[in-house]
This record gives C-alpha cells, structure tokens and sequence, in this order.
C-alpha cells in the first residue's frame, strides 16, 4: 500500500518492523530479446531471491521503447534456462495510477517543480555550484509562477523534477559495502507525461514487496537517487546487490551488435538451452551445476566473482563439464 505523504523537510520515514523476507526480482525492458548478460543477472536475480527464502517476481518495464513479442520472448528464455517465479507478471503499462498518487504526495509535500528545459539546454548547462559532476543546475527550480507561464504560452512541454533537499545519499550493497553517491534534482515524470524510470521502479518495488534488488552494477551510481526518493514517500528501501557485467572482449558492455549473444542465437550455433545455463553457472565459478537447482544448492553470494565475465560470443560457450 502507499505510504504516508512525506513531510515538507523530506526527512526519512521512520523504519518499518520486519516481517520476514518480502520477495527479489527481474525487471527487463521489452526492447528485444535478452542477451547472455541479462540471462546472467536474472539468473543471479533468482539465487539471491530463492537463497533467502524470498518470492521471486517479474516485470515488464514497458514505459520506454518496446519491440513488439519481445516480452514473451524474454519469458521463454527464462523459462528455458529454467528460471520459475511467483505470479503474476507485472506490467509497468497497467500501473499509471500508482504512479500518479506518488506523484502527488511529493508535489503537495512541496518537493516537485516543473522543468521546461531541453535535453540541450542541460548538456550545455553548468553543473549547480556544489553539486555532484553531471547534476542538473536547477535552471527551473526557482522560476516564478510568471516564468512558468510564459514558457507554457511559448508550447514548452514541462516535466516534473524532485525537489532535492540533499546532494548526496548512502546505500548498502550486500557486495560492494557502503556506497556514497550523488542525488539531484531528477525527473519524475518527463515531458510527454509518462513516469520516469526512477519514480516507477522506487514504487514498483515497495508496492510489490520486494525488498532485495539484484541487477548489473552499471546501475549502481542511479541507486543513491531511488533509496533517497523512497524515503520521501515513506517507502522501504530494498537491500541492494550489484552484479558485474559481462563484456565483450575488447571489455565494452556486451550487446547484440557483438554476435551471437541471445539464447536464439546459441540455439542456432547447436548449443541447448542446459549448455547455456551451464555456461553461466560456470562463469559464476559452479562449472559442473546443471541446473538452476544445482546451482542453489551451492549458492554462496560471498564466493562471487567481483570481475566482469568477458566473454567472446563468436566462440563456443559450454565448458567440458556441460552435458
């Protein structure tokens, strides 16, 4: 359920009581079919989740681009390299009011402001003065009611922005320790209308119940941004573990454009779904786990590789140990 408005001081909602484990999760984007990398972090997703104890849930965040059949197909691939989870799937699509609530609640604490600024204005702005490298320099945060009307008269579409009350938040990750990171004025809902990224997956999480996110530690420096909004709308925030990546051989982040790396494209090349996944057990150092419940069995998040896994996706895949 939605929590209580935050405060006009933003201040954290105090912590809530413990009521056992709440539930993981995998939450890709249809835009195509799931790479070798994604297959890795949903399957590390499902360790972690099952290992404690937890349910484990889907969803489909389709706010952005989506190419169509690609959900389905990212379902069967999970499925194929046999993954299971808790219905039912979610859909970011189908969730529009929840959104717009949260929404509210920051706008009437007084932490929201329209923003009528391009994507070039920002690249060309300045960096606030004793912001964090890259954040955005408030250009609309002071505007007067005046100002706001004038660039809605000139058509400016605006979106919605937090009103940041720090420039810096610290989350714990079960990996990787404390991590300090910075926090701006992002956008909650851009221009268009439709919810931001940030603003969906903080209250996709709490209202699901899921309280121990896993996915790839690119997404670590956005992380100090959604615990920090989650405080503000009184929500739990969910333990945090970022996995490495798995990279081409000139160690760039792998993608389509680098060859057969979806579990199609190894189907074609004659290697099975089971080869797939002992591949990716083997590269999480469990060479001779078979299936996804070998690999629980044995499953020590301490014993992780703390490296990327690079991998040459024009090569064969499954070590000697895969069936």
């Amino acid at each position: 359920m939605p929590a209580e408005p935050a405060t006009a001081k933003a201040e954290p909602a105090p912590a809530k009581a413990e009521t056992g484990p709440g539930s993981g999760r995998f939450a890709p984007s249809p835009s195509g079919d799931l790479h070798l990398g994604n297959l890795r972090t949903g399957l590390l997703a499902w360790l972690f989740a099952r290992s404690t104890g937890r349910g484990f849930l889907l969803r489909v965040e389709d706010l952005d681009r989506v190419k169509k059949g690609a959900a389905q197909r990212q379902l069967e691939d999970l499925a194929a390299i046999g993954l299971d989870w808790d219905p039912p799937v979610v859909w970011q699509s189908q969730r529009l009011p929840l959104y717009e609530t949260a929404l509210e609640r920051l706008t009437t604490a007084g932490l929201t402001y329209e923003c009528f600024c391009t994507r070039k204005e920002i690249q060309q702005a300045v960096t606030a003065p004793h912001g964090p490298m890259g954040a955005y320099p408030g250009t609309c945060r002071n505007l007067t009611e005046a100002q706001r009307r004038q660039r809605r008269a000139e058509g400016r579409p605006a979106a919605l922005r937090l009103r940041a009350e720090v420039t810096e938040f610290t989350v714990t990750d079960l990996l990787l320790g404390e991590y300090r990171g910075a926090v701006d004025d992002l956008v909650l809902r851009r221009g268009d209308g439709t919810p931001a990224y940030n603003l969906a997956v903080v209250v996709d999480d709490a209202e699901q119940g899921i309280d121990q996110v896993v996915r790839g530690d690119d997404l670590l420096p956005s992380t100090p941004r959604q615990a920090y909004l989650a405080t503000l709308l009184g929500l739990r925030v969910p333990e945090y573990a970022h996995v490495p990546l798995v990279l081409n051989p000139a160690g760039q982040r792998l993608a389509k454009r680098d060859g057969a790396v979806t579990l199609r494209d190894r189907i074609e090349l004659g290697e099975t779904p089971a080869q797939v996944l002992c591949a990716l057990a083997a590269s999480l150092g469990y060479s001779d786990a078979k299936t996804p419940s070998d690999l629980l069995k044995r499953f020590r998040p301490d014993t992780l590789p703390r490296e990327p896994w690079r991998l040459d996706p024009n090569g064969l895949l499954q070590p000697s140990a895969c069936p």
